[in-house]
């Protein structure tokens, strides 16, 4: 009897100490529970009551303009226009003989440039105006064609003509229309074509400084090419805007002009003062404009 009731008294002694065990236990997982919530709350207060120590920022003092005088202009601030988006050059060729239907295109509300051949009878009074419009002109350099039916008129370089003779006709040709920047060719087909007279042509261009501009008249054409090697600031037209006279095909042509300048980045388009030609870009200024095309003067398109 002894023996049991000292097992009985061995097993409540155990049962006691497993229940103070589970406590302590219990008393821990809570007071670590108890510690781990306060730390989270401090970290997500933290600042929240405190104003921070460290410099503080300068506030800026705001600037006061004087208002213009009564009745005075308000001035505008100067943004500089970026070059960017497609670039398209619209050149008129042609130009001298008849002066109404070359200034047509100077009521036009975008860049374009007059390309005026030599010693015709409005050659400078066009230019005057075209500069007076805001417009760009250059010279539209006659040359031999191909076919000998082809006339390019007055102050012709031609293909028979020696070193010599070839740079005093330029020199008289850019004489006879002042102040222009550079030149496209008129026709030309056999002249471009010929190494040695475009040589001759633009070593006077780079005395002069200016640009070339190859119309593009032949696929045999050396102009750009030797612009390039003399240093001679050059480009290549892209696009003929006016073959027929037709305004469906005209309009046609700009279509294209507008697919090439979206594709390449820039397009130099060449046509002459029709007025079907007026007309059709006149019609395709809105359109260029909505597909972020930027008319600008052939000039800024040469390298």
């Amino acid at each position: 009897m002894a023996s049991g009731r000292r097992r009985s008294g061995n097993r409540r002694s155990r049962t006691r100490a497993r229940s103070r065990i589970g406590t302590l236990l219990l008393l821990l997982f809570v007071l670590l529970a108890i510690v781990l919530f306060v730390a989270t709350i401090q970290r997500q207060m933290h600042g929240y009551f405190t104003v921070p120590t460290g410099p503080k920022s300068p506030v800026p003092t705001p600037q006061i303009t004087a208002a213009p005088p009564s009745g005075a202009p308000i001035p505008q601030e100067s943004v500089p226009v970026a070059a960017t988006g497609p670039r398209v050059a619209i050149i008129i060729d042609d130009c001298g003989y008849n002066l109404a239907r070359c200034e047509q295109f100077l009521d036009l509300p975008i860049p374009l440039t007059l390309s005026i051949l030599p010693m015709t009878p409005h050659a400078k009074q066009l230019e005057a105006d075209a500069l007076a419009a805001g417009k760009s002109v250059m010279l539209h350099l006659p040359m031999e064609a191909e076919a000998a039916t082809e006339r390019p008129g007055p102050g012709a370089i031609l293909t028979t003509m020696s070193d010599e003779q070839v740079r005093a006709q330029v020199e008289s040709d850019i004489d006879s229309v002042p102040n222009i920047p550079g030149a496209n060719n008129h026709m030309g087909s056999k002249a471009t074509s010929d190494p040695r007279v475009m040589r001759d042509v633009l070593e006077v261009f780079r005395d002069h400084h200016l640009f070339f501009i190859d119309s593009m008249t032949s696929y045999t054409t050396v102009g750009a090419t030797t612009a390039h090697d003399l240093g001679v600031p050059t480009a290549r037209r892209d696009v003929f805007l006016d073959d027929s006279k037709d305004l469906v095909y005209i309009q046609g042509q700009f279509a294209q002009l507008q697919r090439v300048a979206l594709k390449n980045g820039t397009a130099i388009a060449i046509g002459h003062p029709f007025d079907t030609t007026a007309q059709a870009l006149r019609e395709s200024i809105p359109k260029f404009q909505d597909a972020g095309i930027t008319f600008v003067p052939a000039q800024t398109l040469v390298r």
